[in-house]
């Protein structure tokens, strides 16, 4: 995703910038207001969580809104280095792919935002699709607010593919899911990690039972071995974060606090080189983020790069489905 697409696309992602003052301050953009509220809300909550010093350094946290508009988070973040806590599509999609191969589905349909995040979606799916030798056979939009995509699922329905995946965020996702049960479609339905929230179960109800999904593994934290990386470091989130609000957190919360992570390895390497508030220390950051390696979080672990503001690989996605009502645990 490119930063464009990554802050226009509902900004599912913690996001952080560093101003130039005298003191380490870094900036914090989520959509705590407005129709996306339900993934800033969480994120904003878990700047309570962040780390305030790093050794003998205080850290300042500069709270922004961007209000679910996209050109308020492009201006928000402009002129600052920006990275983001969450897995890019490739990721995701690939595990998505990979299950489609193993399942048998030849033929795929798809249905998305009509939006930078639909668009995103789309541009990453079908090469890798190409690749995996799964044929794209009907492409569908729909909008955020819409309440019926009628038409749209009856196309769908007649180009009779093996499985829908489906582009769209928490509730809003299960809409095509739900008319494409109602329209009797009896193939697989596969979401984006943008759908894991409990709200999308919520609101699906037993019409998206089934429902096939890579993410983080927050939503099946109780379902994973002791054995992966991340397992401990969620559970203290978690746990911090229940203690403060009463009530368990989203996974997007945890972009957040993973974010806070980051900065506790990177701010003393960009120290140990330039002064904070100087433009020395600000690339100083920015290159000590870039060189993040294997750095275990509760999402995953990561890797960045120059060319990779996320860093995650294979350890940061799991497989699930919904059963019962409830998000399980797909992978062997």
């Amino acid at each position: 995703m490119t930063l464009r697409q990554i802050l226009c696309g509902l900004a599912v992602s913690a996001m952080l910038a560093v101003t130039a003052h005298a003191q380490v301050k870094i900036g914090v953009i989520t959509s705590a207001t407005g129709p996306t509220a339900f993934v800033g809300v969480p994120q904003k909550n878990s700047v309570a969580l962040l780390p305030k010093r790093v050794g003998d350094t205080t850290i300042d946290y500069i709270y922004l809104d961007d209000a679910s508009d996209s050109a308020q988070s492009v201006t928000n973040a402009k002129k600052r280095w920006v990275f983001k806590t969450t897995q890019n599509d490739d990721i995701i999609a690939d595990a998505l792919i990979e299950h489609m191969t193993k399942t048998g589905v030849k033929t795929l349909g798809f249905i998305g935002y009509n939006d930078p995040y639909g668009e995103s979606w789309y541009k990453t799916i079908v090469p890798m699709l190409q690749k995996a030798g799964i044929q794209l056979v009907a492409t569908e939009r729909y909008n955020r607010l819409d309440s019926s995509v009628t038409g749209q699922v009856l196309r769908l329905k007649a180009a009779a593919p093996d499985a829908v995946l489906v582009a769209g965020v928490a509730a809003a996702a299960a809409l095509p899911q739900m008319q494409l049960a109602d329209a009797g479609y009896g193939g697989k339905i596969y979401q984006t990690h943008g759908a894991a929230t409990d709200d999308f179960i919520r609101i699906g109800g037993r019409k998206v039972e089934g429902t096939i999904m890579a993410a983080g593994l927050l939503l099946v934290l109780d379902q994973m071995p002791d054995s992966v990386p991340s397992k401990r470091l969620a559970a203290e989130y978690v746990t911090a974060y229940e203690k403060l609000y009463g009530t368990k957190p989203a996974s997007f919360g945890a972009n957040v606090y993973d974010a806070g992570l980051l900065l506790q390895r990177a701010i003393p390497v960009a120290l140990a080189k330039a002064r904070p508030g100087t433009p020395e220390f600000r690339s100083a950051l920015r290159d000590a983020l870039e060189g993040t390696t294997e750095l275990v979080a509760t999402q995953g672990v990561y890797n960045m790069t120059a060319t990779d503001h996320s860093g995650f690989d294979r350890r940061g996605r799991v497989l699930l489905t919904v059963k019962d009502g409830k998000w399980v645990r797909l992978d062997s």
